[in-house]
């Protein structure tokens, strides 16, 4: 199991340092190892602004998704997480759906849809295409933390003439926090970084930078896109310690 463990992170993680490394070479092509070392190309991301409309396109997306995942997803939990019925168990499973089926057959699905009730494609359709994929992700941490939460605190406030909407707002919320912000974050990141769903319901005004960085691989292998990469790469990894810190993350996907 050990040396298992060990290939699997080696798998998981040398790629990501392949990148890395690439994006300090000082040549003009993708070549590892790199024939020199140079932080140009980081540089050269300051004037590359359509790498920069296309990152402020995917924060916006993700943002708004993010905003409407939580509500959706917080909703959905209180109603599924303790109920014992049948429609409940129905509904989760609805709610988790989006996980299970492949991503590129949503999103021409989710084409086909809007192109059906006559929806042009524009920023709204991408980010009910984002929320679609990202609400179960607020709504497994949100249903965890809500599995943890003691039901005599509940009792005690509605005893004490509390009504549901402020056992909600001081007892329930505050307890929850830590889930919800947990899926919020999954949320943004699997929106940002989402390439089947935007492929499909991005126009010319909603350029994103997964699908841009994609394109110009694809058509020039830009040594830029190793440079984005690479500071997606430290940008993540400090987002995880400060959620780690803040909601504890990884007590949260267990």
């Amino acid at each position: 199991m050990g040396a298992l463990t060990i290939a699997a992170i080696t798998l998981l993680l040398a790629p990501t340092l392949v990148v890395v490394i690439v994006s300090f070479t000082d040549s003009f092509s993708l070549r590892f190892p790199p024939p020199g070392y140079s932080f140009k190309w980081y540089v050269a991301l300051l004037d590359a602004w359509q790498l920069h409309f296309a990152a402020w396109n995917s924060f916006v997306v993700a943002l708004w998704t993010t905003v409407i995942s939580v509500v959706l997803g917080v909703a959905a939990s209180l109603a599924i997480a303790r109920s014992p019925t049948l429609t409940a168990r129905i509904l989760d499973s609805l709610f988790m759906s989006p996980l299970v089926l492949p991503a590129l057959a949503f999103g021409l699905a989710a084409l086909m849809l809007f192109s059906l009730v006559g929806l042009p494609i524009s920023p709204l359709t991408l980010i009910i295409g984002h929320t679609v994929v990202c609400v179960p992700y607020v709504v497994r941490t949100t249903v965890a933390a809500l599995a943890q939460l003691d039901t005599v605190l509940l009792e005690s406030s509605a005893s004490l003439g509390a009504s549901r909407l402020y056992t909600f707002r001081r007892i329930t919320l505050p307890l929850i926090r830590p889930g919800i912000i947990a899926g919020a974050f999954l949320a943004f990141m699997a929106s940002f970084d989402n390439v089947p769903v935007s492929l499909f319901l991005r126009d010319a005004r909603t350029d994103m930078l997964p699908i841009r960085m994609w394109q110009d691989l694809e058509g020039k292998l830009d040594v830029t896109i190793a440079a984005v990469s690479g500071v997606m790469i430290f940008l993540t990894i400090l987002a995880l310690v400060v959620m780690e810190r803040m909601a504890g993350l990884s007590r949260r996907l267990r």
